[in-house]
């Protein structure tokens, strides 16, 4: 069990957060329309899970807007912003801050994604939702960029996402 933290106070995330190096595990996820979003979804891209508690948060909001704007313009690459929000209320966001760049996957009814990615936070102010997390996954489904920010609170490092999505073009 790993320790993030939320405004300086520890709070824990369950399971295994896949390593550097792992094969990525399986998951599903539920986009605004309702239907599943899935790894193969993206067969031969890049795939930036972009992991956070809830749009409903200035930092949360930032991530998404800023990897719609860094990440999702480069080649062969798709970033997916995952949280328990449901999927009607990420749909409503994007919408209306004209964001068209990113997939948003609600894990509000994904067992495996939480079972197998260990993100969910177990204790805190925030538990049972999501913590801030960016992991990216290679076209061949490795595990080639991990970052759990560990102050919740803070935005995750974009220029750490970016330079890795730029060497492995």
């Amino acid at each position: 069990m790993e320790t993030v933290f939320f405004k300086g106070n520890p709070c824990h995330i369950t399971g295994h957060v896949p390593a550097v190096g792992d094969k990525a595990p399986d998951f599903k996820l539920v986009s605004p329309t309702l239907q599943e979003i899935k790894p193969d979804d993206f067969k031969g891209k890049r795939i930036v899970l972009n992991v956070f508690p809830s749009l409903d948060t200035a930092v949360c909001a930032m991530s998404v807007r800023r990897f719609n704007q860094e990440a999702a313009g480069l080649k062969n690459t798709v970033v997916v912003c995952v949280s328990m929000d449901l999927p009607f209320a990420a749909g409503r966001f994007c919408s209306a801050e004209g964001i068209n760049d990113v997939v948003v996957g609600s894990a509000f009814r994904a067992p495996e994604f939480i079972r197998n990615y260990g993100l969910q936070l177990v204790d805190g102010p925030l538990e049972g939702l999501l913590t801030r997390a960016v992991l990216i996954i290679d076209e061949h489904r490795n595990i080639i960029y991990r970052d759990i920010v560990e102050e919740i609170t803070h935005e995750p490092d974009y220029k750490g996402a970016i330079d890795v999505l730029n060497a492995t073009k």
